[in-house]
């Protein structure tokens, strides 16, 4: 019941899914045994509550075209058009903030974030202390922090 109603959003509703459910797992069962009876009865729930959105969704578009567009958007996992044009500037503004970095930082910073290395690894690369290149690297992520999110200054 928990699991389909977090799907559905309605107790009411769940409880019609969940006994749907339950009639097609016998019913299966009765044809053939399902190796993992409990995760096909979960499936099964899965399967129902999406269809019952989906369905509510055409009807809703049948019967006012606003709600299901926005009962779409909402549920879409494409991110919107502001969130789009925020990460593009968080984008631009990282890339000035790495360009702003001396060489041997930005190169710490690079070879951590991007590149996958360990510590020991930048510091052989650079001719540093261990300690140095996590220095290194702490001051570039601070800086690229501070310029790309400017009110957590």
């Amino acid at each position: 019941m928990n699991y389909a109603s977090g799907i559905v959003g309605d107790r009411a509703h769940a409880e019609d899914v969940v006994q749907d459910a339950w009639l097609r797992l016998r019913a299966a069962a009765g044809r053939r045994q399902p190796d993992e009876p409990l995760g096909y009865l979960y499936r099964i729930v899965r399967n129902l509550a999406i269809d019952g959105l989906r369905r509510k969704t055409r009807e809703a578009r049948v019967f006012d075209p606003g709600i299901a567009a926005d009962a779409e958007l909402a549920s879409s996992d494409a991110p919107s058009p502001e969130s789009e044009a925020q990460g593009r500037e968080e984008l631009r503004l990282l890339r000035e903030a790495m360009a702003e970095l001396p060489d041997r930082t930005r190169v710490a910073l690079e070879m951590h974030r991007f590149g996958g290395f360990k510590l020991r690894e930048i510091a052989a690369h650079l001719g540093v202390s261990v300690t140095i290149a996590h220095e290194l690297i702490a001051t570039a992520v601070a800086h690229c922090r501070w310029r790309v999110r400017p009110s957590s200054r």
